[in-house]
Formats: structure tokens, C-alpha cells, sequence
């Protein structure tokens, strides 16, 4: 009987007899087997400890067999659960990238791999998850590693490389940006990595993308999205339902032609060609406190203000039909941003090639958008009329009806669960606007010990600063880069002296010992309303 003490798995035995009698060591050529050589090799090199895949357990025995006749001592035995595929299949080809390379392609960080491959079977004891490699060799023990088999997840990987790439310094971040362009085949011929237009226009991508970013292709993909243009030619081609929906308010045409008519008399604000770069001034480290407003974005500023005058629309029915006719999709980031990422790209001097990245420069998206507006039908070319009193005093009727219905039901039924928003006594639900929103940007309120200030992307021009009170119950950077539920329709009010203008939503036990975050619906996009089920929006 054989037995051996595995770190992982414990005490194992085997009948020898039984599971492999006498078994050969030489073949007939003379050549020796593998599990023969494999002992002798231990031996001969002093090996103390063998880490390997559950699958060669059934060598073992042969192994330790082989050792015993040697008189040499068995080193210690680890044997790893197999790493499985989301679909718990063992992992292999058909599960995706099969080489280092390939992740490094994809964007993935060195030390992330290692991080998050330490973490597949294994844990310190803690909630810790994020680990240098420093502090993951000092933390490793073969006692931690379970027996469970892992699954090699592929979104757990990029939240797990994102992390990683907020602990970069920004410089750092922006060189293996410039691979990556490089990588997607979007520069000119002969492009240097050095060079220094490279150089700025990979920084400005990084800190347009960083808020999102989970890998560092993430940031060339999102430039590919900015430089290109998908307002398809006509009306009847678009597919996105969300932009139909909203052309069909009837404000994007008037709102559209409005930024024609202004681009062609040369009164549409652009970003200097001599200055691109003063958009992200903020992004790129500069102290807030201490930075000159850029003039383009405040000139654009001041226009979408005269165009919400002429136009008598505000909110959100002024800044998505501006950013489709812009940017040609219903959501990103800072409209001032992308446009002076084009300029940048669209310059003389660019590195960037426009035939391979798909660059529509701006006079040619006023050329289509032009031809686009033409395309959509004459009822939706004005805004559809205000609700009536009648419309109105009909949902009211009909709402009042409803709950008299409901209390009438809940009377009948016994030990009926009790609704929470039956307690409920602030606004009408129906007069929130509560709206997805992505945290771009976290830090702390130098007087306030209790206050984060956020910057939080709701589908606006421009993004909306907040204070919350979550400081005691979460980290920075749990809260930068994800999506929340933020209600919009509160006065702009200071809170230690910050401007904010909104609120998070959060959820906490009695008594506020555990607060945490409402989570969006998971396919929400940024800027859309969310609304309360049985109530009338």
C-alpha cells in the first residue's frame, strides 16, 4: 500500500498491487519510461516539493514506488485542481487566447496575469485581491490552494487588469497605449514609437478611455469609435433603437440642422488647430486648481446655452440629439474631448492613418448628417406636443384607480408581503429622474473626512460633480470607472463649500452599518432613465 500526504488534497493511498502491479521501467529498445526518469531526476536534483495538475496524481504511485527502491527521499506533493472554462469544461484551444502573447495583444498587463492566475485556487485568507508580485510572494502558501477546480473567467481577468492599470502612473499607461496602436494597425507607414505626436495623441486617447479602460486596447478601441462616424445615410438604415426613439421626439432634426447651418456660416465652435490638446488639460494630471479653462470648451459651452435658448430644449432633449449629430452614437464620453482627439487626428502633422482607423473628419460628418436629416420623415422633424391637462388628469385617474384597486386586493389577502414603496413619502416616483451614470473621476474632499467628490458621466454635454457621503464605505476605487444610479432632478447645492448636483443611490441595513451601491440594470447604457415598476413614467 502506497500513501502519500498531498499539500492540496491530503492523505491519498493506493493499493499497488491492484493499480499497477510490476510495472516497466524499460522498453524493449532500452529506452526508459517517463515515470522512471521523472524519479531518478527528483532524486538526482534534490527536489523537495512537486507542484503539478491533478491529472498526474496516477503517477504518482509509480513515481513514489520507484523513489522507495532508490532509497531516496519523496519530495512533497501538490496536486492542483484542473483550471476549467466558463462553460466547466477543462480548459483548452476552443476557450479562447492559448498564448502569453495573445493576452498581451489583447492588453492585458504582466503583473495582472500573474495576479489573477495566483487567485485561480488560491487566496490569502483575506478579501484581498489585488496583489503586486511582491506582495504575492510573500503572501503565497501551498496550505491556501483548494481542491475545488477554477474557472477561468474572462470578465474577473479584465476587472482584475483594470486595477492594475489605476495603480499606473499615467506615463507608464500611455507607452503600452502606443503599442497597441501599433498592434490595431491604425498609424501611418514608418511611425516611431517615439515619436512625439504619438506620444501626445496616445495620452489624449488614455485619458479620454481611462475611466472605462479594463485592458489598454480598450483606449485604441474607443479612438477607433471617436475617429469614426456611424450615422448610417438615411434614417431607414438606423438600427439603433434608442436613437430612433429619440429622433422620433422630434428634436434631433431641428437640433441637427441647427449645427449645419451653424458649421457652414462658421459659427460652430472647434478645437484650435494650434492647441488640441488644452481639452484634456484636466485629464492629464494638471492640478484642477491651478488649470486655465480651455477657451474651446468653454466657447462650446456657451453655444450649446445659445442653442438651448433658440431651441427651447434642455437636459437630456438638447445633449443626446447634439452627441448622435457629433459623434454619431448615443453615449460617451466628454463631447469637447472627442472632438479635439479628431482635430488631433485629422492634423497635418497626425500619426494616424485615416484610411485604417475609419477617420471621418468633421466637414464630412456635417456632409452626412445633412443627407441623413433629409432622409427622416416629416413627423419627426418637430417635437411631439407637451402633455395635455387631460392626459395628465387621465394618469392621475388612472394611477389613483390602481392603488384603490391594490388596497382593495391587499385587504382581501392575508399576511400579504408588505410592498416597500407603500411607506414611501417623498416626491412623486414618477417626478424622479433617476439616470445610469459612469464615475470618471473620485478624489476626497480636503475638509470634509466623510466626502467623496465625483465626476459622473449621466449622458450630459459635460459631466456632473457630486459629493457623497460613501467615503467610510468605500474605496476610490471601487466607485471610479463603474456604472450607479443617480438622480438628476435636485437643485445644484454646496456641500463644504463643493458644488454638487445630484445624488447616488445607495442602499444600507437599519442601522447604516452597510451601505452600497443600487446597481444599474447590467445592460443599461450611460444617461438612460430608469424607472419604477408599477408606476406611470
Amino acid at each position: 500500500r502506497v500513501v502519500i500526504e498531498d499539500v492540496i488534497r491530503g492523505t491519498v493511498a493506493w493499493d499497488a498491487d491492484a493499480t499497477v502491479g510490476d510495472f516497466i521501467l524499460l522498453r524493449s529498445n532500452g529506452v526508459p519510461v517517463y515515470n522512471f526518469c521523472v524519479a531518478v531526476d527528483d532524486a538526482l536534483m534534490g527536489i523537495t516539493t512537486v507542484v503539478r495538475a491533478e491529472e498526474h496524481l496516477t503517477n504518482t504511485v509509480r513515481q513514489a514506488l520507484v523513489l522507495d527502491a532508490l532509497d531516496a527521499p519523496r519530495p512533497q506533493y501538490a496536486h492542483c485542481s484542473l483550471i476549467l472554462g466558463e462553460d466547466k469544461q477543462k480548459l483548452s484551444k476552443r476557450h479562447g487566447a492559448t498564448s502569453c502573447n495573445q493576452f498581451r495583444l489583447d492588453g492585458f498587463l504582466p503583473d495582472a496575469m500573474i495576479n489573477y492566475l495566483a487567485l485561480l485556487g488560491w487566496n490569502d485568507g483575506t478579501d484581498n485581491e489585488i496583489f503586486t508580485r511582491e506582495e504575492l510572494i510573500d503572501a503565497f502558501n501551498l496550505n491556501r490552494v483548494v481542491k475545488s477546480p477554477s474557472v477561468f473567467d474572462m470578465e474577473k481577468l479584465r476587472w482584475v487588469n483594470s486595477q492594475h492599470m489605476k495603480m499606473m502612473p499615467l506615463a507608464d499607461l500611455v507607452d503600452l497605449v502606443k503599442e497597441q496602436f501599433q498592434f490595431e494597425n491604425m498609424l501611418k507607414d514608418g511611425t516611431d514609437i517615439s515619436d512625439l505626436n504619438l506620444a501626445d495623441f496616445a495620452s489624449c486617447a488614455t485619458a479620454l478611455a481611462k475611466a472605462m479602460m479594463q485592458t489598454t486596447k480598450d483606449a485604441v478601441t474607443n479612438a477607433k469609435t471617436v475617429l469614426g462616424y456611424n450615422l448610417p445615410a438615411s434614417f431607414d438604415e438606423l438600427q439603433d433603437e434608442e436613437a430612433i426613439a429619440m429622433i422620433k421626439e422630434g428634436n434631433f432634426y431641428r437640433l441637427a440642422m441647427k449645427i449645419v447651418e451653424d458649421f457652414e456660416a462658421g459659427n460652430f465652435p472647434l478645437p484650435s488647430p494650434n492647441d488640441p490638446m488644452s481639452a484634456f488639460q484636466d485629464a492629464l494630471g494638471e492640478a484642477m486648481e491651478t488649470t486655465t479653462p480651455c477657451a474651446f470648451t468653454q466657447s462650446y459651452q456657451a453655444h450649446m446655452k445659445v442653442l438651448a435658448k433658440e431651441m427651447g430644449v434642455k437636459g437630456k432633449n438638447l445633449f443626446h440629439p447634439v452627441r448622435l449629430a457629433i459623434t454619431g452614437e448615443m453615449s460617451g464620453q466628454d463631447v469637447t474631448k472627442q472632438l479635439s482627439l479628431l482635430a488631433m487626428a485629422s492634423a497635418e502633422n497626425s500619426v494616424v492613418d485615416g484610411e485604417k482607423s475609419g477617420l471621418v473628419v468633421f466637414p464630412q460628418r456635417m456632409e452626412r448628417l445633412k443627407s441623413f436629416c433629409q432622409t427622416i420623415p416629416e413627423e419627426f422633424r418637430a417635437p411631439r406636443a407637451s402633455t395635455t391637462a387631460e392626459d395628465k388628469e387621465a394618469t392621475a385617474s388612472a394611477t389613483k384607480g390602481s392603488e384603490t384597486t391594490a388596497q382593495t386586493v391587499s385587504e382581501t389577502k392575508v399576511a400579504a408581503p408588505k410592498d416597500p414603496k407603500d411607506d414611501y413619502d417623498g416626491p412623486p416616483i414618477s417626478a424622479l429622474d433617476i439616470r445610469v451614470g459612469l464615475v470618471t473621476k473620485v478624489w476626497e474632499h480636503e475638509e470634509a473626512d466623510k466626502l467623496y467628490c465625483e465626476e459622473i458621466d449621466v449622458g450630459e454635454d459635460q459631466p456632473r460633480t457630486i459629493a457623497s457621503g460613501l467615503r467610510p464605505y468605500l474605496k476610490r476605487e471601487d466607485l471610479e470607472g463603474r456604472k450607479v444610479l443617480v438622480l438628476c432632478n435636485l437643485k445644484e447645492r454646496k456641500l463644504v463649500g463643493f458644488p454638487s448636483h445630484g445624488m447616488v443611490l445607495c442602499a444600507s441595513n437599519a442601522d447604516h452599518t452597510d451601505v452600497r451601491l443600487v446597481n444599474p440594470p447590467i445592460d443599461a447604457k450611460i444617461g438612460e432613465r430608469v424607472t419604477v415598476p408599477d408606476f406611470n413614467f
